[in-house]
């Protein structure tokens, strides 16, 4: 049997970064005032520190500029949500991104519901996802948004497909559901308490994984011809399909890293750039 074709999120996001470069380079010039995008870090969780590093690198090769807030890990709930408004009111911020996790001690949606929806160019406030339920005007979260271009990119139309989402996630899981259901797919969302999940895998000829479990998603159970897109990271560069077997049998399939990831933050870079220019008139 023929091997499943990669879906390059490396290559497609350099290409959405480069044109994101352009269209700041753009708005810079015809407004005087550069995008900016404030990142929020509460403590030093070393994955997070990393994280947020490599988006500061990625905004100054797009000509976007990043203000950083670093809080301590004894910040109070309260105290987030005041920063958090103060970034919302400032003219000089066009877009919010909160790292998360932000501590067991902090409400992380109450945290997220301070961002003005105009600035959730991370898609995480409950404006964010309406917008996407409705398809309306807005931000979508910006791993879903990402999955979205990779399947454009590879010529997947979901429409009239079933698409199952093993995960549920605010941020992740039940928005992809929906942007695919926009799509026309029909959605099934797969967890922690479904009953035979391997049952439900294979009837799909779309699988998202999302749930944070390596190699959960076994290659016996993809459906042949299968689209398979892994969203899930974890320890060791593994994700929660078995890349090793579902590659036998997928037509296409997210390589981890190398996948999805890159596409986040392309779409965050992208949504940071167009928030600016709306804010700025442009």
């Amino acid at each position: 049997m023929t091997q499943a074709r990669l879906m390059d999120g490396t290559a497609l996001a350099r290409r959405i970064v480069e044109d994101t470069a352009r269209k700041a380079a753009g708005v810079t010039e015809r407004t005087g005032t550069a995008p900016c995008l404030a990142t929020v870090l509460v403590g030093e969780d070393p994955a997070s520190v990393t994280y947020v590093r490599m988006k500061q690198n990625r905004c100054r090769k797009a000509g976007i500029e990043s203000r950083h807030v670093a809080l301590p890990a004894s910040t109070t709930a309260g105290e987030l949500v005041g920063t958090l408004r103060e970034l919302s009111d400032d003219p000089g911020v066009h877009g919010i991104l909160l790292q998360h996790p932000v501590g067991d001690h902090i409400d992380e949606r109450a945290a997220f519901e301070a961002i003005a929806p105009e600035k959730d160019v991370d898609g995480v406030t409950f404006a964010s996802f309406a917008t996407m339920s409705f398809g309306l005007p807005g931000f979508v979260s910006c791993t879903p948004g990402g999955i979205v271009r990779l399947l454009d990119e590879y010529g997947v139309d979901p429409a009239g497909k079933r698409a199952v989402v093993v995960g549920r996630s605010a941020i992740l899981g039940k928005p992809v559901g929906m942007l695919l259901l926009a799509r026309d797919a029909t959605v099934t969302y797969c967890h922690s308490r479904t009953r035979d999940l391997s049952a439900a895998v294979r009837e799909a000829d779309i699988v998202v994984a999302a749930v944070g479990r390596p190699r959960l998603i076994r290659g016996q159970d993809i459906k042949p011809g299968a689209v398979v897109v892994d969203a899930g990271y974890n320890a060791g560069n593994v994700g929660d399909v078995d890349f090793d077997s579902a590659v036998e049998r997928a037509a296409l399939i997210t390589p981890v890293p190398g996948g999805v990831g890159p596409m986040t933050i392309a779409t965050l870079l992208e949504q940071t750039v167009t928030a600016a220019a709306r804010q700025l008139g442009v």
